[in-house]
């Protein structure tokens, strides 16, 4: 199994561009597959440099339903004309960060048919599985912080209900793929406990806990080192919060950037 981040908030090289957002390929047996799009077509710039091709790519993935994940998608439709968007319910609604910025998909994209809605668990082939988790009960608060949905002209808190994982197996790698982690990393890996997952790469959406409040990463901390899985994390994890992670969880946790390819 092999994943490249074609673009992600930094870099790990000169040739290709970082960009707030992500966008992940992952190879896996016969299967090409594309985890977001980033906010624009940086991704397909950098997916040229770094010898992916795009056109070739069997089905990709919208993790959930904000710009920073799915605005490239207008750019790989251009280059691909075969491989379904798998994104869960809701992906194509009124999201916002407060009451007047608006983080959701771009308009244009609405009505796309070759987004496929997904409600739930759905196989998508050999070893390849999405899991949402929308019944299932939170360990902890999931917080929409100032991140809402308007619904029927109201704006309500968005609990994320438009969010789903990707569950990638190969031999004895089984590694679970996010976008943001909206509803908590802590939650989603207490959820998929039964998955016995040994690998996971994507956000973790931390960059709003300040140093005041590192005692939540104390504890998150501790929950990830008992699931036993190696951590990939970057885009919304943080820098300096990710650099705390990095120093409770050593080896077993590392920030991956755009143009770097990790081989499982």
């Amino acid at each position: 199994m092999k994943i490249t981040v074609l673009s992600e908030n930094t870099t790990r090289g000169p040739k290709v561009t970082p960009e707030f957002g992500l966008s992940l390929h992952i190879a896996c047996g016969s299967q090409s597959i594309l985890f977001d799009s980033g906010s624009s077509d940086n991704f397909a710039r950098n997916a040229r440099v770094l010898g992916i091709d795009l056109a070739r790519v069997d089905m990709a993935v919208l993790s959930h339903g904000h710009f920073d994940h799915s605005n490239g998608f207008g750019a790989f439709t251009a280059l691909n004309d075969h491989a379904p968007i798998y994104a869960h319910e809701g992906f194509d609604g009124e999201y916002f960060k407060g009451n007047d910025e608006y983080i959701g998909i771009a308009p244009e994209l609405k009505g796309n048919d070759r987004f496929e809605a997904v409600d739930g668990i759905r196989e998508l082939g050999e070893g390849l599985k999405l899991l949402s988790y929308d019944s299932a009960t939170a360990l902890h608060p999931i917080v929409s912080e100032d991140m809402l949905v308007k619904d029927s002209d109201e704006m309500k808190p968005d609990v994320f209900a438009h969010e789903h994982y990707l569950l990638v197996c190969e031999g004895d790698v089984r590694m679970l793929v996010t976008g943001c982690s909206h509803k908590g990393i802590a939650n989603i890996m207490h959820w998929a406990k039964a998955e016995q997952v040994t690998h996971v790469i994507g956000g973790f959406h931390l960059m709003g806990v300040q140093p005041g409040d590192y005692a939540k990463l104390d504890a998150l901390a501790d929950e990830l080192l008992d699931y036993g899985a190696m951590y990939y994390t970057g885009h919304c994890t943080g820098i300096e919060q990710y650099a705390y992670l990095k120093s409770r969880m050593g080896d077993r946790v590392s920030y991956m950037g755009t143009g770097q390819t990790l081989e499982l």
